[in-house]
């Protein structure tokens, strides 16, 4: 049992408390604890109150969506009839008239600049450094190291440096420096020397030639003398470009011009996630989470790496520095712009207990702790994250406009019960849920002031479109889902509803994870489609993906794209949203059917052991062909309620499901078996947390709130945890 502190009829685990206690209030600017922690307590009980009957009312709507889809099971849809049902019950409520948002003190990574976006578990600080560290990243390293310039033959990269390769990679940057800061005259391949004279950039070409940039506006700045730069700074669309010169380095005496490296805007912004990607399940795991995020905006937090036998600190970077064309000192910032993804309105935490003993709900937590450590981050302009004091809050997994409105007024509370000004406090709605995405107009309008951000979770949505019509019948494989008629209905109305609520150069029009780390290759190709659909951002898995997913927004301008996006009528994308993805034919074959099963199974267990027993809550994890896939609680929670769903409609029996499960058990603990920290499933299947865990998902799953996986892996991870106290 964990030790509590008792104070205004709270019991909070003692690490939690000291950390409040210690690092927060005890150097807090305006917040005193004798002040704190009964307001605190009020804000607790009033909150809680109201969010508990949210839940209920999720609840409420379920019930009656699983009485109407049992009658209707198998029939033909009528989607008239079922939106008047849905208007009925109150799950779609009509449109607000036409608005703007009004949202100000947002920072230029936000309203001015499109680039990629990390999303990156908080509690791995190594982590953590890395990525807000990704702001800006090496072009070579990324195309040298990854397959966006072909592996194969001699131009593998080997243990020792390939000419070859280098030479493409090369080949490669100075081909963009062409289509995004082209010259004059010539090409920038051709260039012996970079100078700046009379305050513009000239380049001189092997031919003797002197040319300049087509564009005199995009040069922007330089290192060292005029005459003999170290660096030349580029911007265009948005983001800046860094051309590294040295002579001396091994790469830059192979080099006409001495450029030994091209340094790349990459992760214009970051979301530190205290949500699906970590596993977070008492006052110690929070706590480590809150210790992490006030390390990095103060930019204290420090991670001793060791990395080809050499061991060094990771710590945050600095801003950088240069000379204007006019001669003048310019900064620009050397870290991404940091969201933080508090966890939802469902869960509780046992971090603190409130005056009947029962665990307080932890977005409420989350949102207080996010406050407390705002003045942290105002106080030091060297390292501040948010040149316009504003805090940025991706609020995840919200049900329609009611539940937004409750996170505006929870947000309004905490303001003022941290000594915050109105709206420091900025929200970042996900689009991830079905109730959400048919009602996002009326979503966005409940936090017009405070908003800066809307994204698509196909993942999660997914997930949700499963579980909300369940007893309709059974849904098509789960790789057809895309294909689906809610699909590019949901993609398409969240750009377009978030551009007529005037987004545009207010918030953030954010896409989903690229979730094949090793695969940079395809991504080059299939990614560019989200600055063309005129999302501002997208996910990313890494900092490398994050600088090739860059060169994506040097070719499309998506502020143009908006442009065009808005010359156009607007539609209506309810009907195709409403499109349930129940299978028209269900006469798979065994091997059909067994594939699914496999893949579905593999890729939960694979998930779900290093989650209960190890404590990660995202990580690369083999599927079940063995390529490296980013997963977390919603790839999960889509393939456990798929599973569900077919065992409830006879697809599968609860035997071949259990079979499945043991056999591929036995796959997974072969993919881990390089893991020193790792405990086998098999032999143990009545032990294992793990592996009941995973059982429990599906043969559970119906009953799951909404179909997410956070009860069951809270439930068997703090077993885990007990277990392994004893």
């Amino acid at each position: 049992m964990s030790t509590r502190e008792s104070i205004a009829n709270l019991q909070v685990e003692k690490t939690l408390f000291d950390f409040i206690e210690k690092e927060i209030l005890a150097n807090h600017p305006s917040l005193k604890s004798d002040e704190f922690w009964p307001n605190f307590a009020q804000l607790l009980k009033k909150y809680g109150e109201k969010n508990q009957q949210l839940l209920d009312k999720r609840d409420e709507l379920q019930t009656k969506l699983d009485d109407r889809n049992k009658k209707h099971q198998g029939k033909e849809q009528d989607i008239a009839a079922y939106k008047d049902f849905l208007k009925e019950i109150g799950y779609l409520v009509d449109p607000p008239q036409d608005f703007k948002v009004s949202t100000q003190n947002v920072d230029t990574e936000i309203t001015e600049q499109s680039g990629p976006q990390l999303v990156v578990p908080i509690g791995n600080a190594r982590y953590a450094l890395n990525a807000i560290n990704a702001r800006w990243g090496s072009l070579y390293d990324a195309l040298y190291g990854k397959d966006g310039i072909d592996t194969s033959g001699d131009l593998a990269p080997g243990k020792e440096y390939n000419t070859k390769r280098g030479e493409k990679v090369i080949e490669y940057a100075r081909k963009l420096l062409d289509q995004t800061v082209s010259l004059k005259e010539g090409s920038h391949k051709d260039s012996t020397a970079y100078q700046v004279v009379d305050g513009q950039l000239q380049v001189t070409l092997e031919n003797g030639t002197k040319t300049g940039l087509k564009n005199d506006d995009s040069f922007i700045g330089y290192k060292g003398s005029k005459e003999s730069p170290g660096s030349i700074l580029f911007k265009h669309n948005g983001l800046h470009l860094d051309l590294l010169i040295d002579k001396e380095s091994p790469i830059g005496k192979t080099d006409a011009a001495g450029v030994k490296d091209l340094i790349i805007e990459s992760a214009v912004s970051t979301i530190m996630d205290l949500e699906d990607s970590t596993a977070a399940v008492d006052g110690e795991d929070k706590t480590l989470l809150y210790h992490n995020w006030l390390g990095l905006l103060t930019g204290t937090l420090e991670e001793k790496v060791t990395k080809n036998g050499k061991t060094f600190v990771r710590k945050v970077n600095p801003d950088r520095e240069y000379t204007s064309k006019q001669g003048e000192t310019i900064k620009l910032k050397g870290r991404s712009l940091l969201f933080v993804r508090n966890v939802g309105h469902l869960m509780r935490t046992p971090a603190i207990l409130d005056e009947n003993n029962q665990e307080i709900f932890e977005g409420i937590l989350d949102g207080v702790m996010t406050a407390l450590t705002a003045p942290y981050a105002f106080a030091n302009q060297e390292t501040a994250n948010s040149t316009k004091k504003s805090v940025y809050i991706v609020k995840p997994k919200m049900h329609g406009p009611e539940e937004v409105e409750f996170a505006n007024d929870l947000f309004n509370a905490i303001e003022d019960l941290t000594h915050l000004p109105r709206n420091t406090l900025k929200i970042g709605v996900m689009d991830e849920e079905r109730r959400t995405s048919l009602n996002l107009k009326a979503c966005i309008e409940k936090v017009k002031e405070r908003i800066v951000f809307i994204n698509t979770g196909f993942l999660d949505r997914t997930g949700d479109e499963i579980h909300t019509s369940m007893h309709l019948g059974a849904m098509v494989r789960k790789g057809d889902m895309k294909k689906e008629p809610w699909f590019d209905a949901y993609e398409l109305n969240n750009v377009e509803v978030g551009l007529q609520c005037g987004l545009t150069g207010k918030a953030q029009i954010g896409k989903g994870m690229w979730a094949i780390p090793d695969n940079m290759a395809d991504m080059l190709r299939e990614k560019i489609n989200h600055p063309k659909s005129g999302a501002t951002t997208a996910w990313v898995p890494n900092p490398t993906a994050a600088t090739l997913h860059a060169l994506h927004y040097h070719q499309v301008d998506v502020y143009e794209v908006q442009k065009e996006i808005l010359k156009h009528p607007f539609k209506d994308y309810t009907d195709a949203l409403l499109t349930v993805p129940v299978a028209k034919q269900t006469n798979w074959s065994q091997d059909e059917i067994k594939q699914e099963l496999d893949n579905n199974c593999q890729g939960i267990l694979g998930y779900v052991v290093r989650w209960v027993e190890q404590g990660v809550g995202c990580s690369k994890v083999p599927d079940i062909h063995d390529v490296g896939l980013m997963e977390d609680r919603a790839t999960c929670r889509i393939s456990s309620q798929h599973v569900a769903n077919w065992l409830l409609h006879d697809i599968v029996s609860k035997e071949q499901v259990q079979e499945t499960l043991q056999r591929m058990a036995k796959v997974v603990d072969k993919q881990n078996e390089g893991d020193a920290a790792y405990v086998p499933m098999e032999g143990r299947f009545d032990t294992s947390c793990a592996f009941l865990a995973a059982s429990d998902l599906i043969f559970k799953g119906l009953e799951q709130p909404s179909g997410y996986t956070e009860p069951l892996l809270h439930a068997w991870r703090l077993k885990q945890k007990e277990s392994a106290q004893k």
